[in-house]
């Protein structure tokens, strides 16, 4: 660990003193040339793109990351600044007959018009651009890696729009390995794999911010990839409810929100009713999938653990009491409490905890970096191949679950701030790979501190307060969830009807409707979400 952290500060020494005397291309790419890179990122005026096209609802991105504890002061911000891209690209030799394409699948107007100005500014010094939407089987034409990082680029564009949101921070770097997903646009460097190994070598958020630094500084010294504005997610509250000072943070997944203690003003019968959305259209998404997403992971299901706000770390146990991890990262131990129940009333135990650890392993769509974590347990390679009747790697005494890994999963205790256990009962001579077919969600019995009343899929759900809920029997009389997908297409009137009192939005247009309604709130968060421009490198 000492000496990939080592070498990661030692590449953010090296790679800050890049100048453009010493760059050049590395093949007969000409954006293979770090200068040129560099000018496309001056070129753009994205704080006015912001103002304008965005109507404010986005911030300017420095470097990969959002703003938080893990951004590194000393990035270059790259300012608009066309005089500074201009002579870079004469330094560079640019082709002023050469025409660049961009691709991109968001087939919205904000982005056509993003295109555009981009599109112009490009234009402005120099750069001829095209933007093509790109339609049919999208992941084929945008991305397709080479088998050697020195073969020649497999993909014809040579930039690409498109977002990174994540979870954990290694989310937005692993990719960039030799031979990995973002590897269709950049073949890859020592270096970089280097820094990446380097994140990905601790569970100590302390040591991983210092990686971190050394990977942003070379990531923003070379331009791999031109990071452009963070995606705000806002909160939408009504006047009527009271978090009681919960905090806030990135609400798209799950924290100690303290929702048991939140209050709404009652209605004219008395009544405590809470308006949100997020109910199921067909039938409830199991909890392993879109992890924070939905209303059954908000209120009918807990966790093992609280993350906190930012999820840059653990705030304590959820349904585990109390957990401990070793100096090494690779064995954790989680100890149940004692009154914690499934809304039917039976205890939740240790049994439920081992086999939703291995059902989740066969989930189709089982989120990625839980995945991550349960896959680098001791024998779940070799459970997976059925070589085995358990993962060996799980074992229990009492109340207590311990789990050993094979190799250390940097991200281990957000996974677990992140999972919910699934009664066992339910699904006994259930498949796992068909567990969302089970009749159990129609109407699931969870853990949190809401429980499943009615549900008319596709319209609404009704939710009542768990009076067994180990934190206490909530506040609130009744959940009444309106069915959305994400991106919910009746949220303004639903606001407007005074049938929302919390919900989370990214949509632009419904910031701007939901502002203006003098009894709703919202509250801007900063949370891992980039939208970013690609950048091809490989020799074309």
């Amino acid at each position: 660990m000492k000496k990939l952290l080592a070498l990661g500060m030692a590449l953010l020494m090296s790679t800050s003193a890049i100048g453009t005397a010493a760059a050049q291309a590395t093949n007969n790419n000409p954006l293979s040339d770090v200068r040129v890179r560099q000018a496309l990122a001056y070129a753009i005026d994205m704080q006015t793109i912001i103002d304008t096209i965005f109507d404010g609802n986005a911030i300017k991105a420095v470097g990969m990351l959002p703003n938080g504890p893990f951004k590194n002061p000393d990035l270059n911000p790259y300012d608009y600044d066309p005089d500074k891209a201009r002579e870079l690209l004469k330094e560079a030799g640019w082709d002023s007959n050469r025409t660049l394409e961009m691709v991109y699948y968001y087939d919205d107007q904000i982005t056509a018009n993003l295109m555009q100005a981009l599109q112009a500014y490009f234009a402005d010094v120099g750069v001829n651009m095209n933007a093509r939407l790109l339609t049919g089987d999208v992941a084929k034409t945008l991305g397709a890696i080479p088998p050697n990082p020195t073969d020649k680029s497999l993909v014809s564009w040579d930039l690409g729009y498109g977002a990174r949101a994540a979870i954990v921070m290694q989310e937005y770097y692993n990719d960039y390995a030799t031979g990995k997903a973002s590897s269709d646009q950049f073949p890859g460097t020592p270096e970089m794999d280097a820094a990446i190994a380097a994140t990905n070598a601790s569970t100590d958020p302390e040591k991983q911010k210092e990686a971190f630094f050394a990977i942003e500084k070379l990531m923003n010294d070379n331009v791999y990839t031109i990071p452009l504005y963070y995606q705000k997610l806002y909160t939408v509250e009504s006047d009527r409810l009271n978090r009681n000072g919960a905090p806030y943070g990135n609400e798209q997944f799950n924290y100690n929100w303290d929702i048991q203690n939140w209050t709404v003003e009652a209605d004219a019968s008395g009544k405590h009713v809470f308006y949100t959305n997020g109910a199921p259209v067909d039938y409830f998404e199991h909890p392993w999938a879109n992890l924070g997403l939905w209303v059954g992971n908000r209120f009918v299901f807990d966790r093992l653990l609280f993350a906190n706000p930012t999820m840059t770390g653990v705030a304590g146990g959820d349904l585990a009491e109390t957990y401990t991890i070793s100096d090494d990262g690779k064995t954790v131990t989680l100890t149940l409490r004692d009154n914690i129940k499934w809304h039917d009333g039976e205890p939740i135990t240790v049994d439920d905890v081992t086999w939703s650890f291995e059902a989740a392993l066969f989930v189709p769509n089982l989120h990625g970096v839980v995945g991550k974590t349960l896959n680098s347990l001791e024998g779940a390679a070799d459970y997976v191949a059925k070589k085995a009747e358990h993962i060996s790697g799980i074992s229990t005494e009492g109340n207590t679950i311990t789990l050993k890994f094979a190799t250390l999963d940097p991200n281990v205790l957000i996974s677990l701030s992140q999972f919910a256990p699934l009664p066992k009962k339910y699904f006994e001579g259930t498949d796992p790979t068909v567990l969302q077919q089970n009749a159990f969600w129609q109407k699931p019995v969870g853990s949190g501190p809401f429980k499943v009343d009615t549900v008319a899929f596709g319209d609404y759900a009704s939710l009542l307060p768990f009076d067994d809920y180990f934190l206490g029997k909530p506040k609130i009389d009744q959940v009444v969830a309106f069915a959305s997908a994400d991106g919910d297409v009746n949220m303004v009137k639903n606001a407007a009807a005074n049938r929302i009192d919390f919900a989370i939005t990214k949509v632009t247009s419904d910031v701007k409707a939901l502002e203006e309604m003098p009894h709703m709130k919202l509250t801007p968060m900063d949370i891992p979400y980039t939208r970013m421009m690609w950048i091809n490198t490989y020799d074309k």
